[in-house]
């Protein structure tokens, strides 16, 4: 359950600043098809089951140079590979930030799927970058978990506090 406290107008910011992100870093249909691949090969590899794997994350690794996509599992066993050819030598000082909404996306339309792989739930899929460092959480599979992402929290600490000196006032 998430409560908000401060006003709507910075929930409505974030929304429209998210919406416009997304809307700046639409993929090409070669690259959402790309995707919808990969996603689709990391289903193959984890088929639902009744024993699901014990498994908590799917690591995603974006490799700005080389376009790759791969996909590991927790143990850093190689799940899926593939190049984004719109990713390839992309020089962008954001490209994490274009590839966690584009992902994010894809995550979100292909939901059926990403929820419905044979691990033990809660799992997330993770973005990392080529040094291993995880960039964004992605995608929570797990009925009760929404991800909030972006600023919404952002300041939440001083909308608390400000919220307590009014009401103690």
């Amino acid at each position: 359950m998430l409560f908000l406290f401060g006003s709507l107008p910075k929930f409505k910011y974030f929304c429209i600043r998210e919406h416009h992100l997304i809307l700046n870093m639409k993929a090409s249909e070669q690259t959402s098809q790309q995707i919808q691949r990969a996603i689709n090969k990391i289903a193959q590899k984890f088929p639902s089951t009744d024993e699901p794997s014990v498994i908590t994350d799917i690591h995603l690794r974006a490799i700005q140079d080389s376009g790759e996509l791969l996909a590991f599992d927790d143990d850093e066993n190689e799940v899926n590979r593939c190049v984004i050819e719109e990713w390839i030598d992309n020089k962008e000082e954001d490209f994490y930030n274009q590839v966690t909404a584009i992902l994010r996306k894809e995550l979100k339309n292909m939901h059926k799927v990403a929820d419905n792989l044979g691990i033990l739930k809660p799992y997330s899929f993770v973005l990392e970058n080529d040094d291993k460092e995880t960039v964004a959480e992605l995608y929570v599979a797990d009925d009760d978990t929404v991800i909030i992402g972006g600023d919404l929290m952002e300041g939440l600490g001083k909308d608390l506090d400000s919220f307590l000196d009014k009401l103690l006032d």
